[in-house]
């Protein structure tokens, strides 16, 4: 259809499955603080007063599991002692052990059958990218991450003092054919302090969150649900369990582009469900900023233990010259996991930083910077 409506949702940083990912990651970072060659798959679930921690972690670093736990959930802001999730007070119970041996011998180059690094596991990932706004990202996940991280900022600076940690936003776009055209409806559900009601905190959204951070694509007619069920005070894992890796929409394109399934938090780059994805992405912004096409996405698909994927494929959806693209990634870019990690210098503790408000389309993140490659 040349017009419709599309829709994406963004979760904030105290969303339980929000705070399960931002523990993971920050148990990846803590390994690669000290050990930037420690593997690491870290699965977090969080209910009530507890916290477990779970996974194959093979690493030289020495710290305490329990207080980057801890951390974490304090940065988050689950600090208030009357509540079951609480930094101070929660249990943490740790499931870890080493990685599989057989897994390692396909990941480490001098074991491996082919002779180079491996990939970590057999998968399919995806990258997209599209002109609509200057994150070369759809417009829609863009500004429902906008929300929730207004929220965050809002809460954290104390400039509302009614806000909690757990929120959501999403977020509608009429279009014309690949053109945004304007929002027709905004949700925001945010926990909020039982003094709070629901006319004080839609008040809050229509004349300031709203129109600060939308900009431009504020409407003073858009359709806008606040807390629809009317109150929204018991929240976060208090109220509701979190698991990594459940939010990988949130953590992408919002829905736009397809998704091959497999989580980024928690997950060292050799697992190229993180870390392909993210050269995916890293490849299609390229395709965009160099001019080939107006959207693009790329595919890859890869077998455990083998260094060279299986499949490379580049879709520009008729906006550009898709077999000049083809091209221009088969000429310019290694999809090999030891060649990402080296070109996206991702054996570094980074991963934090990107847990929330999307892993794709904000600036200071390596996969997000344009190089200097001429398309041929």
């Amino acid at each position: 259809m040349s017009q419709f409506t599309f829709t994406s949702e963004s979760v904030s940083e105290g969303h339980p499955d929000k705070v399960c990912d931002y523990i993971s990651d920050s148990i990846l970072d803590a390994c690669f603080a000290q050990d930037p060659h420690s593997r690491v798959a870290c699965e977090t679930l969080v209910k009530s007063d507890h916290v477990v921690i779970a996974g194959e972690i093979t690493t030289n670093a020495t710290f305490d599991y329990e207080q980057i736990v801890r951390q974490a959930v304090k940065e988050i802001g689950y600090t208030d002692t009357s509540e079951p999730f609480c930094d101070t007070t929660l249990k943490v119970l740790s499931l870890i052990t080493t990685q599989s041996n057989e897994i390692s011998q396909g990941v480490t180059a001098a074991t491996s059958q082919s002779g180079d690094q491996g990939a970590g596991d057999q998968g399919i990932m995806f990258g997209y990218a599209s002109d609509e706004c200057d994150e070369l990202m759809p417009l829609p996940i863009v500004l429902a991450h906008k929300l929730t991280f207004g929220l965050a900022q809002d809460r954290k600076t104390n400039k509302v003092n009614f806000l909690r940690p757990d929120s959501k936003s999403q977020v509608s776009i009429a279009y014309d054919g690949h053109t945004p055209k304007h929002v027709t409806a905004v949700v925001v559900s945010t926990q909020h302090t039982p003094a709070a009601d629901q006319k004080l905190i839609t008040e809050y959204v229509r004349e300031d969150l709203g129109p600060r951070v939308l900009g431009k694509w504020w409407r003073n007619d858009v359709q806008l649900f606040v807390n629809p069920t009317g109150s929204f005070i018991h929240g976060g894992p208090s109220a509701d369990a979190g698991v990594t890796g459940r939010k990988i929409i949130v953590d992408t394109y919002g829905g736009w582009g397809r998704h091959g399934g497999g989580a980024f938090s928690g997950k060292d780059p050799s697992k190229v469900d993180r870390s392909s994805a993210y050269f995916c992405r890293h490849v299609a912004r390229q395709i965009v900023s160099a001019g080939l096409a107006k959207k693009a996405e790329i595919q890859v698909g890869y077998a455990i233990g083998m260094a060279k994927p299986l499949s490379v494929k580049v879709d520009t959806f008729g906006t550009g010259d898709e077999a000049r693209a083809a091209a221009y990634v088969l000429d310019n870019f290694d999809f090999r996991p030891r060649m990402i990690i080296e070109a996206l210098k991702l054996l570094r503790p980074i991963y934090r930083s990107t847990t929330n408000y999307g892993h794709f389309g904000r600036t200071g993140l390596p996969w997000e910077e344009s190089v200097a490659v001429a398309a041929k």
